[in-house]
């Protein structure tokens, strides 16, 4: 929750322009897409993890992974 919290706080004072999430937890889909909706560019990276929700990517512009290669 407090991650969420922290980012509504820089997207409602404009301190960035983007915020990166390094996660694949369905819990954080209210802050990317309230982020998103405050016109941040929103990245979500994976970390490699194929079972990260698809809700969680629909909300991210870009979505990052790490391969095995």
């Amino acid at each position: 929750m407090r991650i969420g919290l922290d980012v509504a706080a820089l997207a409602l004072k404009r301190l960035v322009g983007a915020v990166v999430l390094v996660s694949g937890d369905a819990d954080m889909v209210p802050a990317l897409r309230f982020a998103r909706r405050e016109g941040l560019r929103t990245y979500l990276h994976t970390m490699g993890f194929a079972g990260v929700r698809r809700a969680l990517k629909a909300h991210a512009d870009v979505v990052l992974s790490l391969s095995a290669n």
